[in-house]
């Protein structure tokens, strides 16, 4: 096992994609589920604080220590086994997303939550309950972990399957592998009916694996991963329609997903099931326009959709999404259709540059992230995108806003140029979030906590809520050495 303590050699791991820094006193590099035990069971008798690092493509601080000591993942990156005919995988938590999509394709097998970030690490994914564009029809995650090896801050090894330990209403019984029976009585907590990744995810009658995902490093290491996969559809309807008007764009995704929500509610053949409904804003598209220079310059707004086809139903499923676009008022001339895999990888370069330009501007003007994360239900969603977009706007700091819009979910990505700019986006970003949170909503739908989103979190739950989270962790991790500073103070 390495261990690195040269300043040069340690750089890295002290700051993720939110440009967040931190520091700490070494780096290690487990190779086996036995390296991380023993990791844990040292720094547990030394009281000595541990935070587990993914790749860096977080966007809310969790790997970022603050002292102690890192774990990285880099080195448990195996994929153990991919089973085309039982459709799962087996993984550790530090293979490459890219390298494991690839992976299943080849045996035309499809993993769906797919973040925007193929750099990220499956581990990362799942502690965080990533999500991406496929969201929409498939669901986040959560959905698609079967079972989890984690080692809990003292050492001890935790093997748990989806079924095996389910509370009855708010007990919970959990068992390691040593035998020891960790009991738990789970706070009453009105959680969103959203997308959703702020704190633990907890209800009644709760599967316990549910607890572990998502919960952001704070409660064990997680080591191996069982995942369920799906066929790979056919074929995939991919494209990029421009509007003149933003009404008419967004007009367009409700009517898209009011028609999806129910061709799955009716089990319909035939009809618009959109796997993916994302937008985005006049700002977005000016500042991608430099490297896209087909983007219609009279748009002022566009929507990626895709639908799952096959040979008998490809022509028919077009066909209802042209009537649609042209109801919406959609530029059909100017769209851009994928009818080749090099077109389809075209256009998932345009989706995901968004996210990699506003990365590099914030990192270029040396201020930390001011994204949004948040998600609303489905009806408050036009009252929500104004009041951000409008108060944005009013600051006259430059922004741009995308997102996954079929999931109510919006992404209003500020770029301060100076300290003070930042400063007052940080005001801008409290009064999103508090809107969110009295639109019944989610500060964060899928980047997590981490360290940045502690006191929003705060104010979504309440204080009696958080210290019942914090009652959780501590029944876990007794002596708070692991993730500390994520989501709780």
């Amino acid at each position: 096992m390495i261990i690195k303590t040269s300043p040069e050699e340690i750089q890295n791991f002290l700051v993720d994609a939110s440009n967040l820094k931190g520091f700490c006193e070494a780096v290690y590099f487990p190779e086996t589920t036995e390296d991380v035990q023993k990791i844990l069971r040292e720094a547990d008798k030394s009281k000595t604080p541990v935070t587990v690092s993914g790749n860096g493509t977080g966007l809310a601080g969790a790997r970022v220590p603050e002292g102690g000591i890192v774990i990285s993942t880099e080195k448990l990156n195996k994929i153990i086994e991919i089973s085309e005919d039982n459709l799962y995988a087996i993984v550790q938590p530090g293979v490459l997303l890219s390298d494991f999509l690839n992976e299943t394709r080849k045996r035309k097998l499809l993993y769906p939550p797919d973040p925007t970030e193929k750099n990220c690490f499956i581990g990362g994914t799942v502690a965080t309950n990533a999500s991406g564009e496929k969201t929409f029809k498939y669901g986040s995650t959560r959905n698609y972990v079967h079972h989890l090896e984690i080692v809990l801050p003292n050492g001890e090894l935790l093997e748990i399957n989806r079924g095996r330990y389910i509370a009855e209403k708010n007990h919970l019984f959990i068992v390691t592998n040593s035998r020891r029976i960790i009991e738990l009585y789970l706070p009453q907590i009105k959680m969103p009916r959203i997308k959703n990744a702020s704190g633990y995810f907890i209800k009644e009658n709760m599967d316990a694996i549910d607890l572990f995902i998502g919960s952001e490093g704070t409660l064990g290491v997680i080591t191996k991963i069982k995942l369920k996969l799906l066929p790979l559809p056919e074929k995939i309807i991919s494209c990029i329609i421009f509007f003149n008007s933003e009404e008419d764009a967004l007009s367009f995704i409700r009517e898209a997903r009011n028609i999806s929500s129910n061709t799955r509610a009716e089990n319909k053949q035939n009809s618009i099931d959109a796997l993916a409904l994302e937008f985005f804003d006049e700002n977005s598209l000016k500042f991608l326009k430099e490297d896209f220079s087909r983007i219609p310059s009279e748009s002022k707004a566009a929507v990626w959709f895709e639908q799952e086809a096959d040979e008998t139903n490809e022509s028919q499923l077009l066909d209802e999404w042209i009537k649609l676009i042209s109801k919406h008022n959609g530029n059909e001339e100017s769209a851009w259709f994928a009818f080749t895999e090099n077109d389809k990888q075209n256009i998932q370069q345009f989706r995901h540059s968004i996210s990699a330009k506003v990365n590099e501007v914030i990192a270029k003007n040396n201020v930390r992230k001011l994204g949004t994360d948040a998600a609303v239900p489905d009806d408050a969603f036009k009252e929500f995108y104004d009041y951000s977009k409008n108060i944005t706007a009013a600051s006259g700091i430059r922004f741009v806003v995308y997102g996954h819009f079929g999931n109510s979910h919006m992404h209003l990505n500020m770029l301060p140029e100076s300290s003070d700019e930042y400063e007052k986006g940080k005001d801008v970003y409290r009064m999103i979030c508090r809107k969110a949170i009295q639109l019944n909503g989610t500060v964060s739908a899928e980047h997590g906590i981490g360290k940045l989103k502690r006191e929003y979190l705060l104010e979504m739950y309440g204080e009696k809520i958080i210290s019942e989270m914090k009652a959780i962790k501590k029944i876990f991790d007794p002596k708070f050495i692991l993730g500390r500073g994520n989501m709780f103070v």
